[in-house]
């Protein structure tokens, strides 16, 4: 599969705001599927490719472990707002955003989708960053903890994908995860299905 191009009104715009202030961060939201992960990484790599430090930091690495997770009842809803530590990325981003961090490297958790888990200290945003792109589901989601996150983003940019587009994709996903087919269609059909509608709830109650 090709790698998409980060849009150009997107890398100048991080560009601008890079001189604009210290550090920048910039969220990328849309429903499951919707290519976040991918696009956030092809705009960090636009912006360094214009001279301006950045690095990634992927809300999904703050998913509760598998563990944690079992233990609360929350496996078979594992993606949903609340199986995700919700004030420890509020708590990083903050720590991103300190003026003061940018003499010191920070190190941030990643998900790893072949362990199906949470895996601490993987990433690193290195000192002298100016541009911090953070993507995930529930950048503008207002409760539960999350409506911390967004007076800590400089600019939220929303990634238009039709559902019947995630949803190929998630099966997809799942099913080379390990899932059957069948598994893979019932959990998106349920639990995706389910977070998809609370981001697009997000998306209508953040709109001007």
């Amino acid at each position: 599969m090709n790698q998409p191009a980060a849009s150009s009104e997107h890398v100048a715009r991080a560009v601008s705001l890079a001189g604009e202030r210290p550090r920048v961060v910039i969220g990328i939201a849309g429903v499951p599927g919707a290519g976040k992960s991918t696009y956030a990484r092809a705009l960090v790599s636009a912006v360094i490719d214009r001279g301006v430090p950045a690095a990634y930091l992927p809300m999904d690495g703050f998913h509760l472990p598998a563990a944690e997770l079992a233990r609360r009842g929350l496996a078979g809803r594992k993606g949903a707002p609340e199986t995700f530590d919700a004030a420890a990325y509020v708590g990083l981003l903050r720590s991103v955003r300190d003026v003061r961090a940018a003499g010191r490297d920070i190190l941030a958790p990643d998900y790893d989708r072949d362990l199906h888990d949470v895996v601490p200290d993987r990433l690193v945003i290195p000192a002298g960053t100016r541009v911090v792109v953070t993507e995930g589901n529930y950048l503008a989601w207002g409760a539960g903890g999350w409506e911390g996150v967004r007076p800590l983003l400089d600019a939220l940019w929303w990634l238009d994908v039709p559902w019947e587009v995630a949803r190929a994709r998630l099966i997809e996903r799942r099913v080379t995860t390990g899932r059957s087919r069948e598994d893979a269609v019932a959990w998106v059909d349920s639990v995706d299905e389910a977070n998809a509608r609370i981001v697009q709830a997000a998306r209508a109650a953040a709109a001007p």
